[in-house]
């Protein structure tokens, strides 16, 4: 059974070997995964697009523990989520609604208790048990009561106008990628085969085409697509670190920084 790990706890501390630890107590023969350990302090943005990203490509029956912002409130509960044929479990913390596109095939709110105090790692204590339950063929529903619905989130979307997007940046990758909140069916909706400029605020660059790929332009040159995520990335052709330098740090570009695309 095939269990991922998504947090923010880095991997210079004790805690994501301590819950790996945990869940292998439990199944000897778990079959971890770490899809990242990086996210971004209590970052749910940051670590839904991770997740809706790269979720798809596991087989049905994967369980995701998703350690982000973990705590219980009066409004926020520890919730089993199944969708496409897999089972989430994490915080009601927004998160879910980022992840998937459409709504789940069922919701469990955990009544599971912890064997130390209750606001202690519950990622470990709480998720690593909803996990290892249905990895060894439990119901979600021993453990959980059925829940019609999670707390949702909305993340900042383009506006629009007859002839512009207005949109900004929601991520940026290792290779200093950027990717926006433009989407490709939006840009063609609006654009319809117009010319175009795209700007990119701080630089004062602009890029007048989309390409299919980093490899149609030079490298260090710059280059407008639609990544696999389906939204407009601005990138540098083999433009890291060491080598020029990435999208981000050529144009000056951050975290909720504006993206305009112009339309003739």
């Amino acid at each position: 059974m095939i269990i991922t790990l998504t947090t923010d706890m880095g991997l210079s501390d004790f805690y994501v070997a301590s819950i790996k630890g945990n869940i292998l107590k439990e199944l000897p023969d778990a079959n971890i995964v770490d899809i990242s350990h990086a996210i971004r302090p209590f970052d749910i943005a940051h670590a839904s697009f991770v997740i809706k990203n790269c979720f798809k490509d596991f087989p049905k029956g994967t369980i995701h523990i998703i350690g982000i912002n973990p705590e219980t409130n009066n409004s926020k509960e520890h919730l089993i989520v199944e969708n496409y044929g897999q089972y989430f479990i994490g915080a009601d913390n927004g998160i879910f609604s980022l992840i998937f596109d459409k709504n789940p095939d069922a919701i469990w709110s955990l009544n599971l208790s912890q064997e130390i105090d209750i606001n202690s790692f519950p990622t470990k204590n709480i998720f690593v048990k909803a996990a290892c339950h249905i990895a060894r063929g439990g119901l979600a529903a021993v453990i959980g009561k059925p829940v019609e619905k999670f707390n949702k989130k909305e993340l900042f979307r383009a506006i629009v106008n007859a002839n512009s997007i207005k949109g900004t940046v929601t991520y940026i990758d290792t290779y200093g990628n950027v990717i926006t909140n433009i989407k490709k069916e939006l840009f063609q909706e609006i654009g319809k085969d117009k010319e175009f400029k795209i700007f990119l605020t701080r630089s004062g660059y602009s890029i007048n085409k989309i390409h299919k790929s980093y490899g149609e332009v030079p490298e260090g040159e710059r280059v407008a697509l639609f990544s696999s995520s389906g939204f407009l990335e601005i990138a540098i052709n083999k433009g890291v670190i060491g080598s020029g330098g990435g999208a981000n740090q050529l144009f000056g570009l951050k975290l909720n920084d504006t993206i305009t695309i112009e339309f003739k």
